[in-house]
């Protein structure tokens, strides 16, 4: 049996539910299919830049985060080799938009505010994409439990590994050969970190530390995947203490990464999208499109992932709002000459 729903949302995580949100906040309903039973969360953390709380005030919840996380006002780096501070750059100033604003950001902090506001029932867990299919107008959408939704409109937000994007034409993003080793440490009392970014830049990798409340702090280090080889959190966790481990790192800083607990430490491949696959390829087709890291993967080197996300799905609701608008005001005007039509009939009956 086939059930049927205007606009089919395929992955509920930062894309997804943005997309989602937006679409509630301008009376537009939408069902967000999710493959895992819960809301599913990688990397601990994510920096949120200005351009990414201007989304998120959008949907109305940027300042339930802003509450739960710090601004950072300074970026610093230095250099492990040489122990240079090779930048020092301020958030606090003016840009030619506005104020800047930088904050780290808890990721499932962050989907379950965007979750939290979602009339009940929009989210389906469980709910695994397999196929998709055109029938006349409409997409058929087959679930690994064998049922079939029918719908107008399909957004994949789905991730690198996105279904959509692989009927869409896309080819699978490419590989970096780079790893990021992620993790997150929860202090039982203050940390004592200001509120800055953190870098440290050595031979071969480059790491990063960023605290995101009183007690919690965020890091990650990239490197080539010759050398980070295991998936082990052990490993990962020596492997980090052997690159930061020399004089120019502060104390504090190792410290963080040794008091991160095995269970708070990931490791996975960064891949991208060639851009002019974007340019040049299908991106929307029979009312098919992608979104966030389904459409446009990126390494965190300039750290607009997660913000790129947030905008996609504010101006995905957007346009989908506007062209519904144009498409009931065709209704509704050809539904008026049809009627002037039946008048001018009657008259000359």
């Amino acid at each position: 049996m086939e059930e049927v729903q205007d606009i089919v949302i395929v992955g509920a995580g930062i894309a997804g539910l943005t997309t989602s949100l937006g679409l509630h906040k301008l009376g537009i309903r939408s069902l967000v299919l999710e493959s895992s039973g819960s809301l599913r969360i990688t990397g601990f953390a994510i920096g949120i830049w200005t351009n990414g709380w201007k989304a998120l005030d959008a949907v109305g919840i940027g300042d339930s985060l802003r509450q739960q996380h710090k601004q950072i006002y300074w970026n610093l780096a230095t250099s492990t080799i040489s122990g240079v501070q090779t930048a020092a750059r301020s958030f606090d100033a003016k840009g030619k938009h506005g104020d800047h604003e930088a904050r780290c950001v808890n990721r499932m902090l962050l989907l379950e505010a965007l979750a939290k506001e979602l009339p009940s029932g929009t989210i389906r867990f469980s709910s695994k994409v397999v196929s998709i299919e055109i029938s006349g107008y409409y997409k058929l959408v087959h679930l690994a439990d064998g049922s079939i939704l029918k719908t107008k409109v399909l957004i994949g937000c789905d991730g690198v590994n996105s279904v959509v994007a692989k009927w869409l034409g896309f080819k699978a993003p490419t590989f970096t050969k780079r790893v990021a080793i992620r993790g997150c440490v929860n202090f039982k009392y203050n940390h004592g970190f200001e509120p800055k970014s953190f870098m440290f830049f050595g031979k071969g990798f480059r790491s990063g530390f960023l605290p995101y409340d009183d007690t919690s702090v965020y890091w990650f280090l990239s490197t080539s995947k010759d050398e980070e080889r295991e998936d082990d959190p052990i490993k990962m966790k020596q492997f980090a203490l052997s690159k930061l481990g020399n004089e120019y790192v502060p104390d504090e800083i190792k410290a963080t990464v040794e008091n991160t607990k095995l269970d708070s430490i990931i490791s996975s491949p960064l891949r991208y999208r060639h851009p002019w696959e974007l340019l040049w390829g299908n991106i929307n087709k029979d009312n098919v499109c992608v979104a966030g890291d389904a459409l446009q993967p990126m390494t965190p080197d300039i750290g607009q992932g997660g913000c790129a996300a947030l905008e996609d799905g504010v101006v995905l609701a957007r346009c989908l709002d506007g062209a519904l608008i144009k498409e009931k005001s065709e209704e509704t005007k050809g539904k008026g000459d049809r009627e002037e039509r039946n008048i001018r009939g009657l008259r000359w009956g």
